[in-house]
């Protein structure tokens, strides 16, 4: 039920309704001076008044949320695998492409897809795809001068300074660097120096992030690949062990000095595996290891160095550098403090097997061994006063290299293949000068698309550069 209340009042109780009209003024009051007053003031003359002609403005800032940009870029190298196969690894591969040609829809997907692939190779046929449209325009072509820019310089936090033997990227990214520090020179470290080696963050020179500990200094530390809290090191005494930084500082586990190698463990590197467990590592007494982190105690296999592919021991060679590829598990390259190149096989049944080839090489210690990115059987090596890059087919002598340097001896610190142009050299000078071959695009040592080289220098400092657009 609705309640109403009526409200009801008359018009005479509003009140007299308001009349305007016009009408001349009218004068109510006039009140004169009074000359009475006049002589209790002063008068100013001049009289000064301010006025702002000037527009009333206002200022506000505000803090608007920042807008964040991130530049993404993709290198397709395989596509069309399931999520749990990996590319990288072979047998995974190999075992997907035969149970995928055992499919009885795959022939006939093959005939369904032979139609349109014929269709499209008639169509390139009949249109030039290759045309150039602007021929008879010249391109301006600006080369900017090669330079580099220091970012930051990681010092030798000690007070005993030691030699950088050894620099590693994070495989994940620019962020971090695994330094090792050792005297190579024989008897030339101090009783008191510090064996410690560190992993620097590339944002702070000042404080390491974590300290690696170890009896004997560290001649190379690596990034587990697979695991990135993991980091394998070889050491002046021969010992070769591993690190989780997760659990500290001090090793996790070392190999027993009676199994270990008699000489310095110059290099070690981890192979690709399912586990991400394995490795293996050299040394100048002329033998390679292959381990386990899972049981130390003993190599699972090893290879002498024997030129004579003998397996003699009292002949071998002594390595300075490895190399090795991923995606040629078996093989790897070793550079010996001789001068020569020895191309191995693990997989060799017979001494014979195992030494595949052997190069020349350096009238001196090879200090760096890479493969070429793009075509495998082509690979740099860096010793004595020159550059040299190889073909697996011509043995005798090498295709290319840079001219002879007699005052400079050309260190293996930095040098590298370009992986978007494989006929560019550069390598680092002992005094830290950086010469490129062929300078017109190339990269010290680029991670993740960042132009960031890095330099080991002779005076206990890493140097993390900045490359310019006109070396990259």
């Amino acid at each position: 039920m609705e309640a109403v209340y009526p409200y009801h009042k008359k018009r005479s109780q509003f009140g007299r309704q308001c009349m305007f009209s016009d009408r001349p003024a009218e004068l109510h009051i006039d009140i004169l001076p009074e000359s009475s007053t006049l002589t209790e003031f002063i008068e100013r003359n001049p009289v000064d008044r301010g006025i702002q002609i000037g527009p009333d403005m206002s200022e506000h800032e505000v803090n608007t949320t920042r807008f964040e940009t991130e530049n993404r870029g993709i290198n397709h190298v395989e596509g069309g695998w399931p999520k749990d196969i990996n590319p990288n690894e072979v047998e995974q591969t190999m075992r997907y492409r035969k149970k995928i040609e055992k499919d009885e829809m795959y022939v006939g997907a093959i005939i369904g897809l032979g139609g349109l692939v014929e269709h499209c190779i008639k169509q390139n046929n009949a249109i030039d795809i290759y045309e150039s449209y602007f021929e008879e325009i010249d391109a301006e072509i600006t080369e900017e001068a090669p330079t580099a820019k220091t970012i930051n310089v990681f010092r030798d936090p000690n007070t005993n300074k030691r030699t950088v033997s050894h620099i590693c990227w994070y495989p994940d990214g620019s962020r971090k660097l695994a330094v090792a520090y050792c005297n190579l020179e024989f008897q030339s470290s101090l009783p008191d120096t510090c064996p410690d080696s560190y992993v620097w963050d590339i944002e702070n020179p000042n404080r390491p992030e974590t300290t690696i500990k170890t009896i004997s200094p560290l001649v190379c530390l690596e990034f587990n690949p697979k695991d990135t809290h993991i980091l394998l090191g070889g050491c002046y005494n021969g010992q070769v062990g591993f690190w989780d930084v997760r659990k500290g500082s001090h090793p996790v586990e070392l190999t027993p000095v009676e199994q270990s190698h008699r000489d310095p463990a110059y290099k070690a590197l981890w192979i690709q595996s399912k586990t991400g467990n394995e490795f293996f590592s050299a040394s100048t007494d002329g033998q390679v290891f292959w381990w386990d982190n899972r049981k130390l105690g003993e190599p699972v296999e090893s290879i002498v160095l024997d030129p004579t592919k003998k397996q003699d021991p009292t002949k071998a060679h002594g390595a300075i550098s490895l190399e090795y590829e991923p995606t040629m598990p078996t093989k790897f390259m070793v550079g010996t403090e001789q001068g020569t190149i020895i191309s191995c096989n693990r997989k060799g049944k017979t001494p014979a097997e195992k030494i595949v080839n052997v190069f020349p090489g350096h009238l001196g210690p090879v200090y760096a061994l890479q493969r070429n990115p793009l075509f495998p059987k082509n690979f740099l090596s860096v010793g004595d006063w020159t550059a040299r890059i190889w073909s697996e087919d011509i043995k005798d002598s090498s295709i290319m290299w840079t001219k002879v340097r007699v005052r400079v001896r050309v260190y293996a610190l930095g040098s590298r293949l370009c992986s978007r142009c494989p006929l560019q050299i550069p390598h680092v000078l002992p005094d830290g000068r950086v010469l490129v071959a062929h300078s017109s695009s190339c990269v010290l040592h680029h991670q993740d698309g960042r132009h960031l080289g890095r330099l080991g220098l002779h005076l206990q400092a890493e140097r993390s550069l900045s490359v310019c657009p006109g070396v990259r």
